[in-house]
């Protein structure tokens, strides 16, 4: 053994300096590197969008329930000022489920005030509710036709730009909601009657969103699976219902871009 070579021995406290420096080196680096992959990580992931799910929040809301052919809540929040609230099932149902009961005890609910329990979802503007029991529904006052807001005839034959999403991980329950499997999750919502809505941005970055029906303004879910997540240019009519604009097509006129998604 060379003499300044170090010799380890347990029940001795001392060390030697050579063991020291060395000890102190390796320490060192690996503390940068751990630092630096952090650092690394960190930069090259997708930042969360501005968005909101009182998952553990209960919030109870009174409205106008209606249909657009999805089910809605109009809810007064100031004077002469009104929101559009979209109600969703707990997991990847509709409204439809939970309403059953309500809507047995009250079969023409369109136009009816109803006291609603939810854990809400916001973003970009738009406001959605989950309804997790059918217990948390209340009828307050029985339907009134005058209650029922009217939709506003747009335009038709507009073509418009943009990907059908699932609003309810869209606006908020997924974050990030990016890549196939949140296509994959998106069509398993919209196949469960969650509302398809198709979502557009213009040149200057502002998004709009349009809940998406057939050309009788029914229920278009089945039929608008195939497009779900792909870029499209989609030709419908246009309506508008409080803050929510409503897009009549049918799927024959839907134009596939086969660009990646900007979304999923």
């Amino acid at each position: 053994m060379k003499e300044k070579d170090d010799f380890f021995i347990g029940y001795i406290d001392e060390i030697s300096n050579k063991t020291k420096v060395t000890l102190k080196t390796f320490v060192s680096l690996s503390l940068g590197f751990l630092i630096l992959i952090a650092i690394v990580f960190a930069l090259t992931q997708n930042t969360f969008k501005n968005s909101s799910f009182e998952l553990t929040t209960s919030t109870k809301i009174t409205g106008v329930y209606h249909e657009m052919p999805y089910p809605m809540l109009k809810v007064k929040t100031d004077k002469n000022e009104f929101k559009t609230i979209m109600l969703l099932g707990f997991g990847k149902l509709s409204a439809n489920p939970f309403l059953k009961k309500i809507k047995r005890q009250t079969p023409n609910l369109s136009g009816s005030m109803l006291s609603i329990e939810g854990n809400l979802i916001y973003y970009n503007g738009k406001t959605l509710l989950q309804i997790t029991s059918d217990e948390k529904i209340t009828l307050l006052e029985k339907a009134n036709p005058n209650r029922v807001p009217k939709a506003e005839y747009i335009a038709k034959n507009i073509e418009l730009q943009g990907e059908i999403i699932d609003p309810k991980c869209y606006f908020g329950v997924m974050k990030p909601g990016n890549g196939k499997i949140h296509r994959s999750c998106a069509v398993l919502c919209i196949s469960g009657g969650i509302p398809p809505v198709l979502a557009t941005t213009d040149q200057n970055n502002i998004s709009e969103y349009y809940i998406v029906t057939d050309l009788e303004g029914k229920p278009i879910n089945k039929a608008i699976l195939p497009y779900i997540g792909k870029p499209s240019i989609v030709s419908g009519t246009i309506y508008k219902l409080e803050d929510w604009y409503q897009l009549r097509i049918s799927t024959n006129h839907i134009k596939e871009l086969h660009l990646p998604s900007n979304i999923y």
